[in-house]
């Protein structure tokens, strides 16, 4: 089980802590820290590359660096989910560009929980750009 907790610091900040025992700021203002809906998309960007990095790992490709990054438009009316996210690998090292896009779809198709929660309510597209070779 996961256990996750916030406690309210001033204004709409919050410290939050969870079962790992690492500790974040939450503001829902952005003036101090990130805002819960920007803590999704990292979460989104984080899941979805340590999939990328597992599966290219296993796949001894030489890859020397991964950069994801998510772009998301949100619903016009409360709740303001995500309704389109846009996920960019950029991917450094001599790779081969099928492995890669494997990698990027068995994370979007199989293994990213926090991608199959988030394609409950938005349309998810990827794109890769290559930074070598």
């Amino acid at each position: 089980m996961i256990e996750a907790r916030t406690t309210w610091i001033e204004k709409q900040r919050f410290d939050g802590i969870a079962s790992s025992g690492h500790s974040i700021v939450v503001d829902g203002d952005k003036s101090g820290g990130n805002s819960p809906m920007e803590l999704v998309l990292i979460g989104l960007c984080g899941c979805t590359g340590y999939d990328v990095v597992s599966i290219l790992q296993k796949k001894r490709e030489a890859f020397t660096s991964l950069e994801v990054r998510a772009e998301a438009e949100r619903a016009p009316e409360p709740p303001t989910v995500y309704t389109q996210i846009k996920v960019t690998y950029r991917v450094g090292g001599k790779v081969s560009r099928k492995a890669v896009e494997d990698a990027v779809r068995l994370s979007k198709e199989k293994y990213c929980s926090v991608s199959a929660m988030l394609a409950k309510t938005a349309k998810i597209t990827s794109q890769i750009e290559y930074l070598d070779g």
